[in-house]
């Protein structure tokens, strides 16, 4: 005999309650989840900047079998391509067995972060120290990228035209950057500043030198630019034809006495970017024509022809159509894209600044974000229900653990992702990604569990 429910209890079952990962999976899952974290990490200290995150995304794109495209060549049914848009920008794309007038599956991700990039003419000597002038990069608080080691990457080109890539301060016998601070012993006045305004852009300046070559005015930066030219063959003037930036130094560690987070720099966005790359490498047996687009420029609205807001996306799905003699418009029409980027993670630390309920949990699974955006939905791609509860229904086959969150408070600020620049091209789009906490800080935090419910979340998305 069925067993009777009560009435609280058949009403019990009408509820929506978040649950973590741990609570609704067995420990042979969260032990799959760990394991997929691991090849993570090594993506993440192997991709600090754009141009880095291009190179790892092809090495494991050919790997898988993808070959370079080039406008004009031959798409064929079956076929794995990518698109290498100036080292800064990749777009990986899989021809399935069905007609592409059914429309593509678009994963699309950013790879830069907030980071410190060099300013054309950075160097210069002062009170006995030499230092390194630099622009902030996205949104970032000022306050965090002081006192610590720093690192510098990046590429220069030199005056024959040559290229030269620079990486000081990631090997173990490597020197780090630094930012001064003042002492708290002398902080009586920029104590009673703002938390916004204690460090100004322009004290940003990168520590670099202190020794002199001796009877020379201007010593210490001689011998730093005797030391640059010794290992990569440059001078100051070439610093005009560099991007050079500074991010944090060192990898991702794991967070937590329990291993369950990993910190680390840049999880927005390549904390997506590795999900909706394997998700693809995994789905590689789907109908589908599938494409993942790993973009540059997110962190400063999207703009230039390595941001979402350039037209190559449409260039390239007007290649894939023609090869089938669809139009693009068709398309684009019946094509889904998952905007992969992160989310805001509720902290009760600030509590404060989040609305609980809407808010999205670590070790809740991946985030589905309606709209993003600024107080009153300023800005943002507001998604159909209709698409939520298509989505809803895929990852519910794949028994993905997944919630809904949006960025804080109404009236607390905001933010926005490359959704809105994808629906404008009438492609039915959404966010889902990971929640971060500490987001645009130097180090920031996610749970092992909610990235690998990211990988099922795309990849489900791929096949179904």
């Amino acid at each position: 005999m069925s067993e009777t429910k009560t009435p609280a209890q058949a009403s019990r079952e009408l509820t929506y309650k978040k649950e973590t990962v741990y609570a609704k999976k067995d420990s042979a899952f969260i032990d799959e989840a760990y394991q997929y974290a691991k090849d993570y990490v090594k993506y993440l200290d192997a991709s600090k900047t754009e141009r880095e995150a291009v190179v790892a995304s092809i090495a494991l794109a050919e790997k898988n079998g993808f070959v370079p495209y080039a406008f004009g060549d031959e798409i064929k049914a079956g076929g794995r391509y990518y698109y290498n848009n100036r080292g800064k920008n990749i777009f990986l794309f899989a021809i399935g067995s069905e007609s592409v007038a059914n429309g593509i599956r678009i994963s699309a991700a950013h790879i830069d972060s907030p980071r410190l990039d060099l300013k054309q003419v950075p160097l210069y000597e002062e009170s006995g120290m030499c230092f390194l002038k630099t622009h902030y990069y996205g949104g970032i608080r000022k306050y965090q990228w002081v006192a610590t080691p720093l690192a510098l990457h990046g590429v220069v080109v030199r005056a024959d035209g040559s290229t030269v890539n620079v990486t000081i301060g990631e090997d173990e016998g490597d020197p780090v950057l630094y930012i001064n601070d003042i002492l708290p012993h002398l902080g009586k006045e920029s104590d009673k500043k703002p938390l916004g305004e204690a460090i100004a852009g322009e004290k940003l300046n990168l520590l670099i030198g202190s020794r002199p070559i001796a009877d020379e005015p201007d010593g210490i930066k001689l011998n730093v630019l005797s030391i640059l030219n010794e290992k990569y063959g440059i001078c100051e003037e070439d610093l005009l034809t560099a991007e050079l930036c500074a991010v944090p130094a060192g990898n991702a560690r794991d967070a937590g006495l329990d291993r369950s987070m990993i910190c680390g720099y840049g999880h927005d966005d390549r904390v997506c970017s590795y999900p909706a790359l394997t998700a693809l490498f995994e789905s590689l047996d789907s109908p589908h024509t599938m494409m993942c687009i790993l973009a540059d420029k997110e962190e400063v609205g999207s703009d230039g022809n390595t941001g979402m807001q350039c037209d190559l996306m449409l260039d390239i799905i007007d290649a894939i159509a023609a090869s089938q003699g669809v139009s693009g418009a068709v398309v684009r029409a019946n094509s889904k894209c998952l905007s992969a980027d992160v989310s805001a993670a509720y902290d009760p630390n600030f509590s404060e600044a989040f609305e609980k309920r809407n808010s999205a949990l670590l070790s809740c699974g991946v985030v589905l974000t309606k709209y993003t955006g600024a107080r009153g939905k300023s800005s943002t791609n507001d998604a159909s229900a209709e698409y939520i509860g298509w989505l809803r229904s895929v990852m519910a086959k794949d028994g993905v653990v997944w919630q809904a969150g949006e960025l804080g408070k109404v009236d607390f600020g905001g933010g926005g992702t490359v959704a809105k620049y994808i629906a404008n091209h009438n492609i039915e789009t959404v966010d889902l990604g990971v929640p971060v906490i500490a987001m645009h800080a130097p180090y920031e935090v996610i749970s092992k569990v909610d990235l690998y419910e990211a990988h099922r979340s795309f990849s489900a998305f791929n096949r179904y």
